[in-house]
């Protein structure tokens, strides 16, 4: 099944953001204690969705704020990107990469999580 993890430095704060981001929710990981390893689920992740998503206590520096995108990125659909963006922005986040149409894909943005990654958003084109 295809994981991934997303570290902080607070992982409360990130919570929170991708809470109101996403919609997901989080539950602590047993045996994650140490690292305050948080599972996430939501309308996309989640054991039952065939992607899980960890949230854990960072090791060592966040990558320098502001720099091109740094190691992979993971972007969800979401109802209305523009919304969506505003909402980031509002709430922590900062702007990596505004909201822009690609041709045969939808409306896609990328923001800062206030934790030194970098997560997008995309409304497909038509509608989701």
């Amino acid at each position: 099944m295809p994981h991934f993890e997303i570290h902080a430095e607070s992982v409360d704060s990130a919570k929170t953001f991708y809470s109101g981001l996403f919609g997901w929710s989080f539950r602590p990981m047993e045996g994650g204690e140490g690292a305050d390893y948080h599972l996430a689920s939501g309308d996309q992740i989640g054991e039952d969705a065939g992607l899980t998503v960890g949230m854990m206590l960072r090791m060592g520096d966040a990558p320098r704020s502001g720099t091109p995108i740094r190691g992979g990125t993971m972007t969800f659909e979401v109802d209305d990107c523009d919304e969506r963006y505003a909402w980031a922005l509002a709430n922590g986040g900062s702007e990596a990469l505004p909201p822009a149409d690609y041709a045969g894909m939808g409306r896609v943005a990328y923001v800062e999580d206030g934790q030194g990654n970098v997560v997008g958003m995309i409304t497909p084109e038509g509608g989701n």
